[in-house]
């Protein structure tokens, strides 16, 4: 079940590494790097095959084995080899899905027009050593796949489980019909209390007035009294 194995660095024998067999029926990317791989000869049937990283080897030909072990390539990367001639690469022609190819770095990238020849002897190729024939850089997979998995994160983030805002809203609904029953109950305690309070500071206002008023009352009686009084003395003067 690996689709993806990477063996940098490891050391071939006989121009094969121990382990590597037909039984990674479901690899779709192989690296080899900096193996000293001189031959693809002992590659594997691997019909599922996309990308393969044969870097800093040290191959020099025999690149016909790829298009009978690997068919459906659509990048390969033979930089750091030894590869020399136009001979050479044209046996890549069989590999009718290589998209890109990487030749950095091997004595064939000195030949004069070497890009235009490479281009016009594989057609089907889009990039060669990681440019297009318009001098385009190829897009880094790695980067659009992480921007991929970026955009799916917000689009979860955004869009959320089904379900799991419904639950909220109803929660939120029985929340505000409690709020709204429990307001309502307060509004109306709140209320009856007011009134109790207002009648009673009217009671208190009624029984403040009468008072006033009998004070008012007495001090006119005494007035009342007085005045005779006056008046008697003014007399007996």
């Amino acid at each position: 079940q690996v689709t993806e194995l990477v063996l940098d660095n490891c050391r071939s024998s006989n121009g094969e590494i121990e382990g590597l067999n037909d039984s990674f029926k479901e690899l779709q990317f192989l690296s080899m790097a900096n193996v000293e791989l001189t031959s693809l000869a002992k590659l594997p049937m691997l019909s599922k095959l996309r990308k393969l990283e044969l870097s800093d080897n040290v191959i020099s030909g025999g690149l016909e084995v790829l298009a009978e072990r690997c068919p459906n390539l659509t990048y390969l990367n033979l930089s750091g080899n030894k590869i020399k001639d136009l001979g050479t690469v044209e046996a890549l022609q069989n590999l009718k899905n290589l998209k890109s190819l990487d030749l950095f770095n091997c004595e064939i990238t000195n030949l004069e027009d070497y890009r235009d020849s490479i281009f016009e002897l594989l057609q089907q190729i889009t990039y060669l050593d990681g440019f297009d024939q318009e001098d385009n850089e190829a897009p880094d997979s790695e980067d659009d796949d992480d921007e991929g998995d970026e955009d799916d994160d917000d689009d979860e983030n955004e869009a959320g489980p089904p379900g799991e805002y419904e639950e909220e809203d109803d929660e939120d609904d029985g929340a505000s019909d409690l709020g709204e029953g429990e307001e309502e109950e307060e509004v109306g305690l709140s209320y009856l209390m007011k009134e109790e309070i207002q009648d009673e500071e009217d009671d208190d206002d009624y029984v403040e007035g009468g008072d006033e008023e009998e004070e008012a009352e007495g001090v006119r009686g005494e007035k009342r009294k007085r005045e005779p009084e006056d008046e008697g003395e003014e007399e007996e003067d």
